[in-house]
């Protein structure tokens, strides 16, 4: 999806006013207007991840019977880490009288959270949304809120082995995160310190909110032979996901990375959710919610798909032998 089909959409979105309310939400309850689902996106307008996600969800709502323009208005909205514009959005959202609001990741669930009370909230790319406060419960959450975490306790297990299986001598692993972006880090920094010492590995903590505080951060661990690095799934590794992919390879960092369009752009391999799938599964929320389903009694979903990919190319840039074992496990296989 380009740019300027998105801009068509907000244009066409923002036509038309409704008034603020919980029983306003129900397309059943109004049958007069079309409703309203409102967007706030974390990454920049434009960026490529933004446009395939934007068409995921498009794509689900159509086949759910939504044609834009005719049932139901879409208003998309970009608040990119290492901006101040998710509150300023997420006023604006509720203010328009969004009837349902797609909020992708924890800050921007937050400031949306802290805005209404009653217009539905579906996250995704959420860690942890009980710790969190975003819902009481992951079966009953309870409140507005509802929505899709992409964690499973397992990822990190699977990121640690799958570095020391590639490069048997690291002894130190950074996981690289944004406190900002990625509040709930601690979920997985505990997980991986726990996992640390059976694997003779120490675990390094490498907190980062932009563009410098990368490069220095790889520009010093990547001076010790025996490094490697994890990049969680967060707005800012994934905004920076070029920059960090380039520094680690320079490194010549043993790198795995959440999702595979890292490795798509170079980096050496990954494990994680399918957030493509996750985006398309929000469509049936949206489409329950606007038929009056109650976001409370909707239960917070896990991820169901999951995805390893590797780059050979890079592996052998980087003088990493890859296990067979590893190459047969992954969906995408990059030669």
């Amino acid at each position: 999806m380009r740019c300027n089909q998105l801009k068509r959409r907000e244009f066409i979105a923002v036509v038309g006013g409704a008034l603020v309310g919980w029983p306003r939400t129900t397309y059943a309850q109004q049958t007069n207007r079309m409703p309203l689902v409102g967007v706030l996106m974390g990454l920049a307008e434009g960026d490529p991840q933004s446009d395939i996600r934007a068409k995921a969800l498009l794509q689900e709502l159509a086949a759910r019977g939504w044609t834009e323009g005719r049932n139901f208005r879409i208003l998309f909205r970009y608040a990119p880490a290492g901006t101040d514009l998710s509150r300023s959005y997420a006023k604006e959202l509720v203010e328009l009288g969004a009837d349902v609001i797609v909020a992708q990741t924890t800050p921007i669930a937050l400031a949306l959270q802290r805005e209404t009370s009653t217009i539905p909230i579906v996250f995704v790319n959420v860690v942890d949304p009980v710790g969190s406060g975003l819902v009481a419960s992951l079966a009953r959450p309870g409140r507005n809120v509802t929505g899709f975490t992409h964690f499973e306790p397992s990822f990190v297990g699977k990121w640690l082995t799958m570095i020391t299986e590639i490069a048997p001598n690291v002894r130190r692993i950074a996981m690289m995160f944004s406190p900002k972006t990625l509040p709930p880090f601690k979920v997985y920094t505990r997980l991986a310190e726990a996992i640390a010492p059976s694997l003779g590995i120490q675990l390094i903590e490498m907190p980062v909110i932009n563009a410098s505080d990368i490069e220095r951060a790889l520009d010093n661990f990547g001076s010790d032979e025996n490094g490697a690095l994890v990049a969680l799934p967060d707005l800012t590794t994934t905004m920076h996901r070029d920059l960090i992919v380039a520094l680690a390879n320079k490194q010549r960092l043993p790198a795995v990375y959440p999702f595979s369009f890292f490795v798509r752009a170079g980096g050496l391999m990954s494990y994680g959710a399918d957030i493509i799938d996750q985006y398309g599964r929000s469509a049936d929320y949206v489409d329950r919610i606007l038929k009056g389903a109650k976001p409370a009694e909707l239960p917070v979903q896990a991820p169901v798909k999951f995805e390893t990919a590797i780059n050979l190319k890079t592996a052998k840039a980087l003088g990493f032998s890859v296990p067979a074992t590893l190459v047969a496990q992954a969906d995408e296989v990059i030669e």
